[in-house]
C-alpha cells in the first residue's frame, strides 16, 4: 500500500492584510481535516521574507505546498482541500496551529488578564495608597497572580506555537487549565483576604493544577524539531 503524502504547508501573510485572515481562516479548517505540516509566516518574519524571495512573490496570502508555490489569493475551502488533496484524513485532535489570529483560548486568557488588572488596581487606585495591608493585599494579589498569570498563558500560547511552527494542544485541557486558574486567583485572594487558610491552601493548590496543564501544553513547542527527509 503507497503511504499517503505529508504535506508541509506554508501560509505567507501580512498582519496588515485583510483578506490573509479569510486565507487563514480557511487553511485553519484544511489543517483541522488533513494530516498536513501547517505554519502561517508573517512577512515581518525573516522567514517569511525568505520563501517570498525564493519564489518571487509580491502579494500575499500566498500558499507554499512542499517548497512550491501553489497558489496566490484566497481560496475556498474546497480549492484549498484539493491542493493536499492525497494528504490523509486527520484523526480528532486538540492540536491547532496558530498563526496572526488569536485563537479563543488565548483570546479569553488575555481578557481575563485585563480584567484582574482592572479590578485589583481600581481600588488602590481610589484608596490612594497601599498602607492598611488587609485591604491592599488581595487586590494586589489579584495584580500580582490574576493579571501576570494570564497574560503569560495567552502570549505564550499564542507567540511560541507561531514562531515554531508547531501546533499546541487546545480543547478540555486548555478550558481546565483557565478554569482552575481562575478559581486558584479567587480563593487564594478570599484567604488573603481573611476567608482563612483552607480557602488559601485550596487557591493555590488549583493555581499549581492550572501550571502542570500548562506546562502540558508549552513543553513539547520548546523542543527541537526533527527535519524530515
Amino acid at each position: 500500500m503507497t503511504k499517503r503524502a505529508r504535506h508541509k504547508v506554508l501560509l505567507l501573510v501580512s498582519e496588515w492584510c485583510a483578506p490573509c485572515r479569510a486565507a487563514e481562516a480557511v487553511w485553519q479548517k484544511v489543517a483541522e481535516r488533513r494530516e498536513i505540516t501547517f505554519q502561517v509566516l508573517d512577512m515581518a518574519q525573516p522567514e517569511a521574507r525568505a520563501v517570498a524571495q525564493q519564489h518571487a512573490l509580491r502579494s500575499v496570502p500566498a500558499v507554499v505546498i512542499d517548497d512550491k508555490l501553489m497558489a496566490v489569493g484566497v481560496q475556498t475551502l474546497n480549492q484549498a482541500l484539493a491542493l493536499v488533496a492525497d494528504a490523509p484524513e486527520r484523526t480528532v485532535s486538540a492540536m491547532r496551529f496558530v498563526g496572526i489570529t488569536l485563537a479563543p483560548s488565548s483570546r479569553w486568557a488575555l481578557i481575563a488578564s485585563t480584567l484582574y488588572l482592572t479590578v485589583g488596581g481600581m481600588p488602590l487606585v481610589i484608596e490612594g495608597t497601599l498602607h492598611g495591608e488587609s485591604l491592599s493585599l488581595p487586590f494586589l494579589h489579584l495584580i500580582g497572580v490574576g493579571f501576570v498569570l494570564f497574560m503569560i498563558f495567552g502570549l505564550s500560547e499564542h507567540m511560541l506555537p507561531r514562531f515554531t511552527g508547531q501546533p499546541i494542544r487546545m480543547g478540555i485541557l486548555a478550558s481546565t487549565q483557565q478554569v482552575f486558574a481562575h478559581a486558584g486567583t479567587v480563593l487564594l485572594a478570599l484567604g488573603i483576604g481573611g476567608a482563612g487558610r483552607s480557602a488559601s491552601a485550596l487557591g493555590g493548590a488549583l493555581l499549581v493544577c492550572a501550571l502542570v496543564a500548562f506546562a502540558a501544553r508549552i513543553l513539547p513547542l520548546l523542543r527541537p524539531r526533527v527535519a524530515h527527509r
